[in-house]
């Protein structure tokens, strides 16, 4: 459900949500607005559009796009918010903002508008992704606009950001996210109308980056974060840290520049895993850009602390909703890739605790989902290639739940477990058509324990379209099953239409990132 609060309001900055932090215009100060706001922008359709800036106080301001218009009136310190009434999907328009000064956006699409979000697998660019080659000679879409905010890390929040709008070209998508690109193609291919996407991955991030800080320590799940950072900075001295580097540099050069030079070292009170940092210097600048929705793929950089991810991951969904006062708008995101070596026997991973924190938000909070990808990643890289089948599970989950598709979207996950002698069987939702064994009828990938916390490889067959029976002659009263639950697991199990089955267990015992 939509409740957004600036929707009830039309012209009046009166919702403390858009209030960021900045100083005042001058008396002599243009018309300022962050650069969100541009030529070849997508605003969204059917949704009241917000329009905010800064420009002298108490100045009237009117706002007009096609044939809508909206006035409002500056506060004290020049900011101003303006909420144009909605529109049906078109253009291309004008956006006229008149103030002390006059600024026109030309070329604005009314469309959907989707924040592609996350750490590296949701930067990494389509010219690194597979057919790089054909998707850059393909990429010829008018009306799909794409913007990328520039990776900034501070703890002083941002109201602008060096970047621009542009049409979808061969040229422009090549440094572009392959995720966002390719999931906002497949909604323009169906919807057929315009798309714009606002790319503000930033690799290796970790989640409590994307989230301010005065919710972190109110939050008893991760208020620790804070107090580490803060002692690891407080004695932190970055120059000194780079005349070290520069004095191995000197050595290495000496040496005959044998092996690896020494790496320069990053500024950690500006870096990407620092509390807020991404939060204020990267989303900020945006917070109130009237979306549809968001994509995300991150949690690599959280495996260690996958538990807490169980918290922090729905806390920075939750405050992202309230920050931008659209209320409980789609956040779809990507359970971890199967990766690092595949192991003959069962055994703890950090991996799979994190792919079930992201597995649990759905719980949690409405409007979410996840694609489940383990069939896709590759041993040796973090990095699956294959970000076209990413984008299209992602697509799956919006062109359903939110454009009314009569699609399968879901992948299957358990729903409940019975024990009968050394049998344990168990059934799923979400099987679309129904269960399916990939390459071989064996269904692969499941493990077994009894009391002793034991786990084992585990026989599985295959029942009806929902239903799946497991067992090992090694247990004879089993109390848990495990599925996919390994860095890299050996599996097989998915729905008629291609969905894996999602990694489960059936046990809650404590796990290896619980402490």
């Amino acid at each position: 459900m939509r409740r957004p609060c600036l929707h009830r309001l039309v012209g009046i900055a009166v919702c403390s949500l858009f209030v960021i932090p900045s100083m005042a215009p001058t008396a002599s100060a243009e018309l300022f607005m962050s650069s969100i706001f541009g030529d070849s922008m997508v605003v969204q359709r059917n949704e009241p559009v917000h329009v905010w800036g800064w420009t002298l106080p108490n100045t009237d301001v009117t706002v007009r796009l096609g044939d809508r218009q909206s006035k409002g009136t500056a506060n004290a310190t020049g900011r101003f918010d303006v909420m144009l009434p909605e529109m049906p999907a078109g253009g291309p328009y004008e956006m006229v903002v008149t103030a002390d000064e006059t600024r026109t956006f030309r070329d604005v699409l009314v469309g959907e508008v989707w924040i592609c979000s996350g750490q590296s697998n949701m930067a990494w660019p389509v010219g690194s992704a597979d057919d790089a080659d054909l998707e850059a000679l393909a990429a010829k879409y008018p009306q799909i606009r794409i913007i990328s905010v520039p990776q900034v890390g501070t703890q002083e929040p941002q109201r602008d950001f060096n970047g621009q709008w542009k049409s979808v070209t061969p040229e422009t998508i090549k440094d572009f996210s392959a995720v966002g690109y390719f999931f906002g193609r497949q909604l323009h291919q169906t919807l057929d109308i315009p798309i714009g996407l606002i790319d503000n991955a930033w690799g290796g991030s970790a989640a409590e980056a994307w989230v301010p800080r005065d919710v972190l320590a109110a939050n008893e799940a991760t208020k620790g974060l804070i107090d580490q950072w803060d002692a690891r900075l407080e004695n932190y001295d970055y120059d000194a840290e780079v005349a070290k580097w520069e004095e191995r540099r000197q050595k290495w050069v000496d040496g005959g520049r044998k092996g690896s030079p020494p790496r320069r070292p990053r500024d950690q009170a500006t870096g990407n895993q620092r509390p807020a940092n991404i939060y204020h210097g990267v989303l900020e600048p945006t917070i109130g850009y009237t979306i549809r929705g968001a994509i995300w793929y991150q949690g690599e950089s959280n495996a260690s602390r996958a538990f807490q991810y169980r918290e922090l991951f729905p806390l920075m969904i939750q405050t992202w909703r309230e920050k931008f006062g659209q209320g409980d708008f789609p956040f779809y995101w990507v359970n971890l890739a199967d990766f690092r070596a595949e192991v003959a026997e069962p055994s703890e991973s950090d991996w799979a605790e994190l792919r079930e924190a992201q597995t649990l938000t759905q719980d949690r909070l409405p409007a979410t989902g996840e694609a489940v990808i383990i069939d896709v990643g590759e041993g040796r890289d973090i990095h699956p290639r294959n970000k076209q089948t990413v984008a299209k599970r992602l697509a799956r989950l919006a062109l359903k739940d939110l454009y009314g598709y009569e699609l399968t979207a879901r992948s299957p996950r358990f729903n409940q477990m019975t024990i009968e002698g050394n049998q344990a069987t168990l059934r799923f939702e979400h099987t679309g058509q129904g269960l399916y064994t990939f390459d071989v009828a064996e269904p692969i990938g499941f493990s077994i324990a009894g009391e002793d916390r034991v786990f084992v490889n585990a026989k599985a067959k295959l029942i009806d379209k929902t239903t799946i029976q497991v067992w090992s002659p090694e247990v004879q009263v089993p109390v848990a099953v495990r599925y996919a639950w390994a860095d890299n697991p050996e599996v097989n199990v998915e729905s008629r239409e291609g969905l894996p089955l999602t990694p489960f267990r059936t046990d809650d015992w404590p796990g290896i990132t619980q402490k």
